[in-house]
Formats: structure tokens, sequence, C-alpha cells
């Protein structure tokens, strides 16, 4: 799954938060969006399944393409779009129903009422998301009782049950303790192996750990992207270097 983006920007009414991004994602592996705040990073993140399309002010330009298809073109179908990448938010939001409803939800929207296959969803989603053995007995307890690690990890299932090619993750574990977060972060290293996973993080350690790639942003710019131990080891530019290093601009 060929996810490229071309000379893009993103403008919320006339100031430009993304400014003329170019790179290409690797298949498979994670790459971490680093940079500090509001450098652009959420923003350019959203671009890539059109969730900033639900901000009026907001204008893009540029081109991203998916398998050479231009996501942005106006017969392109968005709900088709994010069954392919999905997203998963920084504060967990699952839907105030059962586990079992919140991780079938995307299926039935899409028409799926065979329980066989829902039932199946249910406990491969669970299991990709290392959360099955605390759940599999109380599947129609509430998602939204659960703890915060929990949740998150139900929105992820509920994700992945979509069959995505692309996981985008803003911030997924900021507002989680560190059991829940390497909860989190060993699943992500088992999924990787399926799934594109582009993920915005604070945390460098955390981009260190457990990413392929990282990308360097700053002021709306992408100034540096490249494997993750050479940019942290042997940045190219000076900016990322400061960063790294923690200097401010």
């Amino acid at each position: 799954m060929s996810l490229q983006v071309e000379n893009l920007s993103v403008y919320y009414g006339d100031v430009k938060a993304v400014k003329n991004v170019s790179i290409d994602f690797p298949d498979k592996g994670i790459t971490a969006l680093i940079g500090p705040s509001g450098c652009g990073k959420s923003t350019f993140l959203k671009t890539l399944n059109r969730m900033n399309d639900l901000i009026p002010s907001v204008k893009v330009e540029g081109l991203v393409t998916l398998n050479g298809k231009n996501i942005y073109a106006p017969d392109a179908k968005v709900t088709s779009l994010r069954q392919k990448v999905g997203l998963v938010f920084q504060q967990p939001n699952p839907f105030p129903f059962s586990i079992y409803e919140n991780v079938v939800y995307g299926l039935r929207v899409d028409g799926i009422k065979d329980k066989q296959v829902l039932d199946e969803a249910v406990e491969v989603s669970l299991k990709k998301a290392a959360i099955w053995d605390e759940v599999k007995d109380k599947l129609q307890t509430r998602a939204d009782k659960l703890s915060g690690g929990q949740q998150q990890r139900i929105c992820m299932a509920r994700v992945l049950a979509m069959k995505p090619d692309i996981i985008l993750m803003d911030e997924p574990t900021s507002a989680l303790d560190p059991i829940s977060t390497k909860a989190i972060e060993d699943m992500l290293d088992q999924i990787k192996k399926e799934h594109t996973i582009i993920m915005v993080t604070h945390n460098l350690q955390q981009a260190a750990r457990i990413s392929d790639y990282t990308a360097f942003f700053s002021k709306g710019e992408l100034i540096e992207v490249g494997k993750t131990k050479q940019v942290f080891l042997n940045p190219e530019k000076k900016a990322t270097e400061n960063y790294l290093a923690g200097k401010l601009e």
C-alpha cells in the first residue's frame, strides 16, 4: 500500500499551518512524526485520511496519493478512504455501548450482519490489540467504563476490525500511564508487520524505541526524514540536532 505526499500545504483560513511537505511513506513499519507543539504534525496527519474536511476553515493544496490515486480527487470516496486509512485519536473515544458493539461498529455500517463473521472479527481484533484476555468474558460491558489504557486498545481494535492498510495515530499514549503505554507499544510492535503505522508523538524516547522511521517537523515544514537510528544518532540538519538535544529554536 503506497502512500505518497507531494507539495502538501494546509491552511486554517489565511494561516499556512503545513508548508509544501513532500514525503513517501515506507510500506509496513512505524513512522514517527516528531517536532515542537504547534508545528503542524497533527494537522498533517489528519490530511492523510481527510479528517480536516470536518473543519470549515481548512484548505488543502498539493497531492496525497494512495496506490497512485489522489485521495482529494472530486470522485474520491471519503468513507472508502477511511476504511483503508484508520485513525486513533489522542484521547480514547469509545462509543457509549458494549465492547463488542464498539469493535464491530464499522463492519455493521458496512452492512455486515453475519454473526459468525462479526464474532470472529471481535476476537481477532481484540487479540491484535492485546486486550482479548482482559475482556473476553465481559464483551457486553460498556467500553467507556474501562480504564483509559483499555479504552484506547478497544479503539485500536475498532480500527483493526476494518483491516486498514494504514493506521494513523495522534499521540495515542499521551493520556496513559506507563504500564498502559507499554501495552500499546508492544501491540504496535506486533501489528507493524502487517500495517503501515504513522504516529505523531511528543515523546522522543517513544519514537526512538518503537519507530522504524522518523520525520521531524518544525514551523509547518518537514525538516528531515529517514531511518530512526540515523535521524537520532546522526541527523543531517542542524535544526533536527538542536531539537533532539532539547535546544529551543
